[in-house]
């Protein structure tokens, strides 16, 4: 069993309460849906606390069996048999971090706040058990000798040094208090998520004027009067806020004044000193952590996070953002002088008093200059932008291409909200591959971004398929209207089934190394990989198709879209390895150090690493950081351009042999994509690639240089 990558497949002591009868709880038996698929037609709220507890208590029973199994350890009854425990707590787990991510309410908020503690003791009880260490050392120390298989051999690695990395090596004291802070953790990181999310909703920017909302479009401002409703503001208009610093619709906002209403909603939405203020529980999760780390004998919590990962040092991801921080502000620069050059520009046309370029300014002006330079009007490409078109003329199709894999929608599997698309997948050969589930439409109860997760996971061991979801964020039509996205919603399609094809390809013998169950730095590799075909020749026209009249996308947009796809890439970087490094340097932090300031903490910490590019703010807030403070990416987000690099590296080997094809998407999977974490992430890349990682594809796909300077004779 993987101690690290699942959430919640952990271990507890006793619970409290009686037991639970088997049949009582849909969760007990695997569902007779097909692939076990969730039964979502008789799941109910209130069924999800009720089956943590019943499935931690199984598993209790479970593990104590194997640590106090009076026969000498083996890797059959050690390591396999951990493998296997555990499975009500899978099925519930992972039906309910689906729907809690993705469609929460009061009661579900209630059970995460309830069971996070308790399964973050139920892991500890696994990991800190003696008697289970001392046979899994056992197995481990007769590795030599036991002529396993190579996943086999991965298999016992890993388990054996996680749970020396959990913390089985320690005194008695110290796996107290390391079970402490790591109940404490769980309980703050949901804490911070719930009032990140309550932070988001209360920050939407509500106006009482229509005129502050010139320049969006009639479907916007409709959108804008619905939510406003929604809220129970009657003839107002309400702006909600997605989860990055940047906000859509600061792009089309004529009104200054609004533009920067609608920014500074967003910068503070959880620092208002209110009931959703994040920041005290920043600055305690930041100072545990430390804690935490130097209990495991590491200098800070970025070096104990970062062991198993395929950077392995916070060295090693330190030089790579630095390589990338030059460039990045040079081109950040360049675009600023063009953007203020159109404010000039504007305001001479208008007549009205010049202003000098603010973050809220530029994606509006940005887009001007893109306009004017490579003249791509979102309104003209939107409509060749039809989502259902793009996922099954685009995204499934290119899968289709690549890979051999076939799609059929089907309506009689039960969902959690009545959006969820679902389609069952078959392989070249015409079996069952997998299932796969899509939830595109934002929603105020839904987490924001985008992401990808297993509902079950693939198991040769356990005989299961995967079945898969997709969750993003895309604005909702209006009754009768077309669902028409961006440019950039549609890579995120794309990206976000790339890691569905990780787990769709998932071919391991144990559910633990199987699928995505990889390191942070290397499982964005296959979905940041999977958005190039976005913009392929041969994909593109295949689903850019005009939603009223089927007219395939002209050449001539298609150029334009080609050729502006390098501008922007300063801001875009530059937001992003902010972020990275705001992340490292949180988790940087020197046990023992005080209690920080998170917003001086912040600002020193951009300055500091020279990521403060001017007028292009940090990707997020420390303040609403997710990623790091409640889902799992702590010292991880430079993996998003880590793997930018590698996803950049193989796609020029694919360039370079041949293009979109079937032979070359076989070995991709073969090699890359069926893999999980069988094998160590560096070998693995060097098999595919030819050569370890390097960083050159990564800047001319972006169009980055790094500045020259000339030395003084």
């Amino acid at each position: 069993m993987n101690l690290k990558t699942a959430l919640y497949i952990s271990v507890l002591p006793l619970l409290a309460g009686p037991a639970l009868a088997a049949p009582a709880n849909p969760f007990a038996t695997p569902s007779t849906l097909p692939l076990q698929a969730p039964r979502f037609d008789i799941i109910k709220d209130g069924d999800y606390q009720p089956g943590f507890m019943e499935a931690m208590k199984q598993q209790i029973v479970e593990v104590e069996a194997i640590a106090n199994n009076p026969a000498p350890p083996t890797f059959q009854n050690t390591i396999v048999a951990l493998e296997v425990s555990g499975r009500m707590l899978d099925r519930v787990g992972n039906a309910f971090y689906g729907v809690v991510q993705a469609n929460t309410n009061p009661v579900l908020d209630k059970v995460q706040s309830t069971v996070a503690p308790l399964l973050a003791a139920h892991q500890d009880a696994i990991a800190l058990n003696p008697k289970l260490f001392a046979r899994v050392k056992a197995v481990y120390d007769q590795r030599a000798s036991l002529k396993l298989d190579a996943e086999s051999q991965q298999l016992l690695k890993i388990d054996y040094f996680q749970f020396i990395h959990a913390g089985a090596n320690l005194s008695d004291k110290d796996k107290t208090r390391l079970k402490q802070i790591n109940k404490q953790d769980a309980s703050l990181e949901t804490d911070f998520q719930q009032k990140l999310v309550a932070g988001a909703k209360a920050g939407a920017l509500v106006v009482d004027d229509k005129s502050a909302l010139a320049g969006l479009s009639d479907a916007e401002i409709t959108n804008a009067a619905n939510a406003a409703k929604e809220r129970g503001l009657k003839g107002k208009f309400a702006i909600p806020l997605q989860n990055t610093t940047q906000q859509p619709l600061l792009t089309t906002l004529a009104n200054r004044d609004t533009r920067e209403k609608l920014f500074h909603n967003s910068w503070i939405r959880t620092e208002k000193g209110g009931k959703n203020d994040t920041r005290a529980i920043i600055a305690q999760l930041a100072v545990i952590r430390a804690e935490k780390a130097k209990l495991l004998g590491y200098p800070n919590y970025s070096a104990y996070v970062l062991y198993d990962q395929m950077a392995q040092t916070p060295e090693a991801v330190e030089k790579f953002i630095g390589q990338l921080v030059p460039a990045t502000r040079s081109k950040a620069a360049e675009e600023a002088r063009l953007i203020q050059a159109a404010i000039d520009r504007d305001a001479a046309a208008q007549k009205t008093a010049r202003f000098d370029l603010k973050p809220w300014d530029w994606q509006r002006y940005a887009e001007q200059v893109r306009k004017e330079r490579y003249d791509i009007d979102d309104n003209v490409l939107k409509p060749y932008l039809e989502i259902h078109t793009v996922l099954e003329k685009g995204v499934m199709y290119a899968a289709t291409q690549l890979y051999g894999i076939t799609f059929t929608r089907r309506t009689d599997i039960p969902v959690y909200q009545p959006d969820v698309m679902v389609y069952d997948v078959y392989d070249k050969d015409g079996s069952v591959l997998g299932m796969m589930y899509f939830d595109y439409f934002k929603r105020d109860n839904k987490s924001g971004g985008a992401w990808m997760s297993n509902f079950v996971g693939q198991s040769h061991l356990l005989k299961t398929k995967p079945v898969i979801y997709n969750v993003a964020n895309f604005q909702k039509p209006a009754p009768g209207q077309p669902a028409l996205i961006s440019f950039d919603d549609a890579t995120t399609m794309f990206h976000e089934f790339g890691h569905a094809l990780h787990g769709l390809f998932a071919n391991s013998q144990y559910p633990s190394l199987s699928g995505a169950n990889t390191a942070r730095d290397f499982v964005e590799f296959p979905s940041q990989f999977n958005e190039h075909w976005a913009l392929y020749p041969d994909v593109l026209k295949h689903y850019a198709l005009n939603y009223k009249t089927g007219a395939v996308i002209p050449d001539a947009l298609v150029d334009k879209i080609k050729k502006s796809q390098t501008w922007g890439q300063g801001y875009a970087l530059g937001e992003l390895l902010a972020a990275s490094q705001l992340d490292m340097q949180w988790h940087t932090l020197a046990p023992g150090a005080p209690k920080p300031d998170v917003d001086a903490f912040e600002t020193q910490a951009l300055k500091n690493t020279g990521t403060d590019f001017p007028n292009v703010p940090t990707r997020y807030r420390s303040s609403y950081f997710l990623h790091i403070w409640g889902n799992g990416y702590a010292s991880g987000y430079y993996a998003y351009q880590w793997t930018v690099m590698l996803d950049d590296d193989a796609y020029s080997w694919f360039t370079q042999n041949g293009g979109l094809s079937r032979a070359n998407g076989q070995r991709f999977r073969d090699m890359i994509l069926s893999k999980g974490h069988t094998m160590d992430y560096g070998p693995m890349f060097k098999a595919f690639y030819g050569k370890d990682p390097d960083i050159g594809p990564m800047l001319e796909h972006r169009g980055l240089t790094v500045p020259t300077t000339t030395s003084p004779k």
